[in-house]
Order: structure tokens, then sequence, then C-alpha cells
């Protein structure tokens, strides 16, 4: 079993030396209730700014603070960063898990959100990624990549827990709230929605909402439109036991 928490909280708009401060005592008080696994929000230390030059370099700065909050505390920090890979050109919109002994797991979010013109600004990634911690098999995916159920369809089999950092606004609150919970029920895992909350620098408003749900589509927490810490323990048995009593899996076709 493994205690998970998701922190909701709000973004200083392209201040990352803002944001480090912020949330390094959130992180803290995290840890302090348990959790092993600490998930921020998506681009947690700029907010979701697609001003050229907003990424940075692969390992740069948000990276070594995800980094430096695990070693710190000897837990996994995970959230989304702009980083800029490869050749130089656009940065991926990246979900960096850090780990207590060092080791750093990288997703690229699949899914630019066109409607906003993140296709413009950012590299699309390749290929989801599942990381096993503990003996549990996690799964991330970021916002816009939850409208898109084939991605998580064809991670089920190895997944007990998908996490989803995001910057969900609030005129679209029902869709994070309904789509987390379909993703939890349908392929039958654990889903972990850590949304932002406040306003962006675009003006855009963001409720919060963040979420833990089981493998049955139950609400384990849920958070209010306020900065709070949202925990719950997921267990890879749940899933497993789930699986072998309702086997709808293996009833799928791709």
């Amino acid at each position: 079993m493994t205690r998970i928490a998701a922190v909701q909280h709000d973004i200083v708009w392209e201040d990352r030396a803002a944001n480090f401060a912020r949330l390094a005592p959130q992180v803290a008080r995290a840890v302090g209730a348990g959790a092993e696994i600490v998930l921020l929000s998506e681009t947690f230390s700029t907010g979701f700014s697609m001003t050229p030059g907003i990424g940075e370099p692969e390992g740069g700065p948000s990276a070594q603070f995800l980094a430096a909050q695990a070693a710190e505390h000897g837990v996994w920090v995970a959230g989304t960063c702009p980083e800029v890979a490869g050749d130089g050109a656009l940065p991926y919109n990246s979900f960096v898990l850090a780990g207590p002994d060092g080791t750093t797991h990288r997703y690229r979010k699949l899914h630019p959100f066109t409607h906003a013109g993140e296709h413009e600004r950012f590299r699309a990634g390749d290929a989801p990624v599942t990381v096993e911690v503990g003996g549990l098999r996690i799964t991330p995916f970021v916002c816009y990549d939850l409208r898109f159920g084939n991605v998580f369809w064809h991670a089920a089999p190895d997944t007990d827990v998908y996490l989803v950092p995001a910057n969900w606004p609030t005129p679209r609150r029902a869709h994070w709230q309904t789509l987390l919970q379909a993703r939890a029920i349908e392929n039958q895992a654990y889903v972990v929605g850590c949304n932002r909350v406040g306003t962006a620098g675009d003006g855009s408003e963001h409720a919060g909402d963040s979420r833990i749900v089981d493998p049955m589509g139950e609400l384990l927490a849920t958070a209010a439109g306020v900065e709070t810490i949202v925990l719950a323990d997921v267990d890879p048995a749940v899933v497993t036991a789930t699986r072998e009593r309702f086997s709808f899996l293996a009833d799928r076709r791709n």
C-alpha cells in the first residue's frame, strides 16, 4: 500500500523561484501526512504559459526542484514543466517523476491542447510511460490527455494508478470530474487528478476539484477550490482483486 498526495495549489505566473518557495512547505506537509508520492500540478513552476522562451533545459531548475524535494524527504515527487530536449526546438510539456535515490523518469504530454494553441508552442510526446515504484505501477498522463480514453486503455494492463496533473479551467470542471471517474471505472485502476486553483496570467480561472478515485470509481478524497492536500492510500492488490472479480478488461477490443 502506498499513500499518494495531490497538492492542489495556486501558481505564480512565470516565476519559478516564487513557486519553489511556495511549494516546498506544501510538499513537506504532504510528507508529514505520510505521503510517499507527492504530485504537483501541470506546469507547477510557471503556470500554463506559452510565452516564447518559457522552456528550460531537460534537468533544469524545475526538475532540480523536484529532485531536491525527493532527496530531502525520501519520497517520490512529480509535476510537469516545459523542457527543451534534443534538437532544441519547441519544449515538451514534460511530466517529471523524481525519486529519493536520484532517479528521474519522464513522460511527455501526448496531446497538446490545440484549443488554446499549445500545439504551436509545445511539441507532442511519443508514447505513454509506466514506472514501477515499490510494486505500484504508475502511468502518468497530463491534463488534456484525459479526454483520450484510448491511451488509458492501452496502458491499463500494466497500470495500477494513473497520475493526472492539470491546469483544467473552471468552465469545464464537470468534464474534469466526470472523466477522472470514467477513466478509473473503465480501466479498473486508481486515478489521481491534481488540478491547480487560482487565476492564471492569461485570465483563466481554476477551481481545483483534485480527487483520488478507486478502481470501482468511488471517490477516496476530494478537494474544493482552495489550496489544500488530497491524500489516499492506493493498493495494487485492490486493482488485481477488482479485475479478477469483474474481468471486463479481457473483453476489450482495441
